[in-house]
């Protein structure tokens, strides 16, 4: 078995080199293939992220396993992450079966049981050399006639931040600062001068969600003023699933996954290959 790496020191050492680390969500062997393999070529630490559903459909005991022969195969930091968990005791199941980091997504309840749940799991897993990642502030459907207060009360507050992390005693925090999961309807509006603030008073790496289908300028951005890793999900799907779909219009007969899934796997490689270059993760091991 691979040796699997908890997020911390990658996330730390993407803080002092002012990079961020991509956390891809993957599904199957083909997605963590893909991962893996093209993160080698280019000398990325990289993160394997799955969530609920992708832990459901593969089984946690899969992904550890495949996650930990690819760690075995490479000599890169692989980490495999829970995405947006919000049952406490699944997270559990999941660190006992070998995931070291994890993501406590507690954002929907009031401050005070947000910072109670999130306790809970940060006791759990760090007796267990696991990190934990938590959310403050709300990732919607976001629209650009938002007002401010609206903003405020959906974006992440710097101050509230502070005491938050504080309180828990997290590794890294996601941030809300404009992003949204899955695709936008206009340009994304990112605020910048929030991050600013939240950086200035928070110490702990910071996390942006919902980076599918934010322009490559923004990203970068965002990582020059303090995000350390950055998650990527809809981006990788969307050419996956094209290249498939292409390939059988071209051979309607085709049965065989081998032929099939090759197509997707080389779509989704130049999508990984991109990303990595925007988060300046390439040649930092």
């Amino acid at each position: 078995m691979g040796n699997i790496v908890s997020t911390k020191q990658m996330l730390l050492n993407a803080q002092k080199g002012n990079y961020a680390v991509p956390a891809f969500n993957i599904h199957n062997l083909e997605t963590i293939q893909v991962v893996v393999e093209t993160a080698a070529e280019m000398r990325s630490p990289v993160i394997l992220a799955g969530t609920p559903g992708t832990i459901n459909y593969a089984g946690a005991d899969y992904i550890v396993a495949i996650a930990g022969v690819a760690a075995s195969k490479y000599d890169i930091p692989i980490a495999v992450h829970l995405d947006h968990f919000e049952d406490v005791e699944a997270i559990k199941g999941n660190i006992d079966m070998g995931f070291k980091s994890a993501m406590i997504d507690a954002s929907r309840e009031p401050f005070e049981k947000n910072i109670e749940i999130v306790r809970e799991v940060v006791d759990y897993a760090h007796k267990r050399g696991t990190v934990v990642e938590a959310e403050l502030g709300k990732l919607g459907g976001q629209e650009d006639n938002m007002n401010i207060d609206e903003k405020d009360a959906m974006y992440t507050n710097p101050e509230s931040a502070r005491e938050f992390v504080e309180k828990t005693g997290i590794d890294s925090l996601a941030v809300a600062i404009g992003t949204a999961h899955g695709l936008y309807k206009g340009e994304p509006k990112l605020d910048f001068e929030r991050l600013m603030e939240i950086k200035s008073k928070v110490k702990v790496p910071l996390v942006l969600h919902g980076a599918s289908d934010v322009p490559d300028g923004k990203v970068k951005r965002a990582i020059e003023l303090g995000i350390c890793k950055v998650n990527i999900a809809t981006d990788l799907k969307i050419p996956f699933s094209n290249a498939v779909k292409e390939y059988f219009i071209a051979h309607p007969d085709a049965n065989d996954p081998r032929k099939y899934m090759t197509p997707g796997k080389e779509a989704m490689k130049q999508v990984v290959i991109h990303k990595i270059n925007v988060c300046g993760s390439a040649n930092r091991i």
